[in-house]
């Protein structure tokens, strides 16, 4: 009776599974903030792309991880570098584990976004302000963002994902790729992403190299209205979905903007929130499969179409 009458139902295709992958690797290294989390190698993610095929996982979401770091990010738009390699190599694997199946190859989705990329860490070019301390220039980073988004369209990204948090970003990214003919390519815009603490593990995820911190461009955890705002304008900029980012704290910010939105609406349950589960989880105090589902449930419930979670795999295990 429970099962009948239930108002919200995860589903595997609802989720999508984010994978970081780090050019010179031999083997998965894994993450000590993230117990089961893996930097993986180019051979391990095409075997993570192909298990989460089989599973029914709606998408994936790559984060690259480069060998060179410059004040510009200049391998974040390499043809080979490792970000676009990775898209190469997830859309190959979805493919041929999709393959006679029946089943459909999942979304391939790409961060697009400089912070892995650049040796100060931060998500945007640097220059000197006012002041002379340096500042992230919005529009020579939208420069760098509309090159990412076609190098990325080329390896073969059905979603690109901008990330950084820029005015306008959006619209440039839009134009970028409708000019070059990749009309078919999604943007899926990160519209309300805070400056949270709970993004602390992630940093080791992506090998972080932050100086100081995002607080000019990321939102202030106290102000909800902003983010309304920040998603209708990328909705009016053309995106194809958005996203609130972190998932768990900004619960009533995910409902309010899946009431307003037009588009697909996700949010990111992020590394800080996966880590308090499973510290707690391995301290005997909760219990982790009801904490997981019950996370990822309550997410969906505030008005999630897609939830961006790492334990997406074993969600869709668990509820196949």
């Amino acid at each position: 009776m429970r099962r009948l009458v239930a108002e919200t139902r995860l589903h595997a295709a609802d989720l999508v599974l984010p994978l970081f992958v780090k050019e010179g690797l031999t083997e998965p290294r894994p993450l000590g903030s993230m117990p089961g989390i893996v930097q993986h190698t180019e051979e391990s993610l095409a075997a993570a792309v192909a298990q989460a095929t089989a599973a029914g996982i709606g998408g994936v979401m790559l984060f690259g991880i480069p060998a060179h770091r410059d004040a510009t990010g200049s391998q974040a738009d390499a043809p080979d570098g490792i970000l676009n390699r990775a898209i190469r190599i997830a859309r190959d694997a979805s493919r041929d584990a999709a393959a006679g199946t029946g089943r459909p190859a999942l979304v391939v989705m790409a961060d697009l976004c400089l912070d892995e990329f650049t040796d100060h860490g931060h998500c945007g070019v640097l220059t000197a302000g006012p002041d002379g301390d340096l500042v992230v220039d919005n529009d020579e980073t939208l420069v760098r963002y509309a090159s990412m988004a076609l190098t990325q369209a080329e390896a073969g990204a059905e979603v690109v994902a901008p990330s950084g948090m820029m005015d306008g970003q959006v619209a440039v990214i839009r134009e970028a790729l409708d000019d070059a003919g990749h009309t078919g390519v999604s943007i899926l815009a990160y519209s309300a992403k805070y400056a949270s603490a709970f993004y602390g593990p992630f940093r080791e995820a992506v090998d972080s190299t932050l100086q100081g911190d995002r607080r000019t461009y990321q939102m202030d955890s106290a102000n909800f209205r902003e983010g309304l705002r920040e998603a209708d304008l990328d909705l009016a900029e053309g995106a194809d979905m958005v996203m609130v980012k972190p998932a768990g704290s900004y619960l009533d910010v995910l409902a309010a903007v899946a009431e307003r939105s037009d588009v697909p609406v996700a949010a990111y349950q992020v590394s800080g929130e996966y880590a308090m589960i499973e510290a707690a989880a391995a301290n005997g105090w909760i219990d982790r499969r009801g904490a997981v589902l019950e996370s990822v449930l309550g997410i969906k419930r505030a008005g999630a179409d897609i939830v961006l979670t790492y334990w997406a795999l074993e969600i869709a295990e668990w509820i196949r």
